[in-house]
């Protein structure tokens, strides 16, 4: 699942740059028995499967072992819907850490607890729903932290105002145009066309409120409760 992640537009230029590193490790590796099991039936019975620790436990050790790094610097992170919401100030945080971290997918139904309890640092979930397996949130989780990277994206200023960035007050980004200037009977709004610079970053902070005020209020009182609005909302 990971090879054309890792091998398509943005996520390309940052791994093959070699500014963001990713190395898979197979857990059935680091199964015993013929069958290479990961998984056994969960004790009190139920339906699906549960991860084994032992296999996970193996490879953690042989992730530490290659990497020579601790825990505090080189963190477990588990996907999993129990966890702390994904968000862009928690991307921007793990962007900034040198030392990268350790990503562990689940399967199944679950992973033993006792392995949870012991050996995993942070758990984070992308949302209040249920995948199949943890492969998906990791990629969102590589992919929101790459285009934050210099020089991966063709404009390092291309995410400052992108939505939840600080430069926006943590809000929502405003709309976006392009040509043709009329589109099946649609124009632009008249503040894009008037080239004046002043006038188009009011407009854009303005829309960027009145979209977030619509769709997100929740960030609307996140932010209230921050600081004092910087400019009114004006409604045409």
């Amino acid at each position: 699942m990971f090879q054309p992640f890792l091998e398509q537009g943005v996520n390309r230029r940052a791994f093959e740059s070699g500014i963001l590193k990713v190395k898979l490790w197979n857990l059935r590796d680091f199964a015993q028995g013929h069958y290479k099991r990961v998984d056994d039936r969960p004790y009190g019975g139920g339906a699906g499967m549960v991860m084994l620790a032992e296999p996970l436990f193996q490879c953690l050790t042989a992730i530490r072992g290659e990497r020579e790094q601790d825990r505090e610097s080189c963190p477990l992170i588990f996907f999993t819907p129990t966890g702390q919401p994904l968000t862009h100030k928690l991307i921007q945080t793990w962007s900034s850490n040198a030392q990268g971290a350790i990503l562990l997918c689940g399967r199944y139904e679950g992973v033993d607890q006792r392995f949870i309890d012991l050996y995993v640092d942070r758990l984070i979930s992308v949302g209040d729903f249920v995948l199949s397996g943890g492969e998906i949130p990791a990629m969102a989780f590589l992919d929101a932290t790459a285009r934050l990277q210099p020089g991966v994206l063709n404009s390092d200023e291309s995410h400052q105002f992108d939505s939840f960035n600080e430069n926006i007050d943590g809000l929502l980004d405003c709309p976006h145009f392009t040509r043709p200037e009329i589109w099946q009977g649609l124009g632009v709004p008249a503040e894009l066309m008037s080239g004046h610079h002043e006038n188009i970053q009011t407009w854009r902070k303005q829309q960027s409120l009145l979209v977030t005020r619509e769709k997100r209020p929740d960030l609307i009182n996140q932010t209230e409760k921050k600081k004092p609005r910087s400019f009114l909302i004006k409604k045409n």
